[in-house]
């Protein structure tokens, strides 16, 4: 009997599409993972809720912007699966620079809760990312124009970050000692839930990519330090959502309208 390799077959039966009544967006669109992110977002940019079909596992708010098609904001996600959800519907609607917005769990001493990370690639243990054939010798990674714009702006709101790769893994409760201590040592920067399906299906699609995590909690020290609710997670999501907000809404000073390149 033959056999099938579904993975290479792209005939697939459910195609991510824009339906009726649902609104055209503009290159940027900012996915936001965490609900209490989400709702200061919506209120600084006095987002509206926009109309999405039933079968939708998410909220879409569009900020409005003069003559220019809204920037859109959805969420919340967690997860590969839902997150590349949410990433292809966006792109059904016209998005073409995905901003990502989340948590992650720091694998290194000297990042501590609070702090934000860009991510550049991600080392995957999910399950969706395989689905997305991509055929691309070098390492699949988050876009270096994004990356620069992103790091551009930190830079001048004073805000400190780092760089560099982050695990990815759908099993939150299978965190275990030896992987933590043998990613950390391999320089890994935190554990998240998302990226490396993100980022697969960003070069599938052809569109671009980037990322910003703030740790809220940490595990390089074998023993589970959350920081939900700490005031220091809070101050850096609020400043976190201002930045990625006014960095799609202003263009970055002209950066964003003038790059028509894909994937660089």
């Amino acid at each position: 009997m033959e056999k099938i390799n579904p993975f290479n077959d792209n005939n697939v039966l459910i195609k991510p599409t824009r339906k009726k009544g649902e609104p055209l967006v503009g290159p940027d669109a900012i996915m936001v993972a965490i609900p209490s992110e989400l709702k200061v977002m919506v209120d600084l940019g006095h987002a509206e809720r926009a109309f999405l079909g039933k079968s939708n596992p998410f909220k879409l708010f569009i900020v409005k912007k003069d003559k220019d098609l809204p920037l859109a904001l959805a969420g919340p996600l967690l997860g590969a699966p839902q997150g590349v959800i949410v990433m292809e519907k966006l792109i059904a609607l016209g998005a073409k620079r995905i901003w990502v917005l989340g948590w992650c769990g720091s694998l290194q001493p000297n990042i501590a809760i609070g702090d934000l990370i860009i991510p550049t690639f991600a080392l995957s243990e999910e399950g969706t990312s395989t689905h997305y054939p991509v055929n691309n010798k070098k390492r699949i990674q988050t876009s270096s124009f994004l990356n620069k714009i992103l790091e551009d702006a930190l830079l001048k709101a004073n805000l400190p970050f780092k760089k560099g790769p982050v695990w990815t893994t759908d099993a939150i409760y299978r965190e275990t000692s030896e992987k933590v201590v043998a990613y950390g040592k391999r320089g890994y920067l935190a554990v998240e839930m998302e990226m490396s399906a993100l980022i697969r299906l960003a070069a599938y699609r052809s569109v671009e990519l980037a990322g910003l995590l703030i740790v809220s909690d940490e595990l390089f020290s074998l023993e589970w330090h959350a920081g939900f609710g700490v005031e220091k997670l809070k101050k850096a999501s609020r400043e976190s959502c201002r930045l990625l907000l006014n960095l799609c809404m202003d263009g970055s000073s002209g950066y964003l309208t003038n790059h028509d390149g894909i994937g660089q």
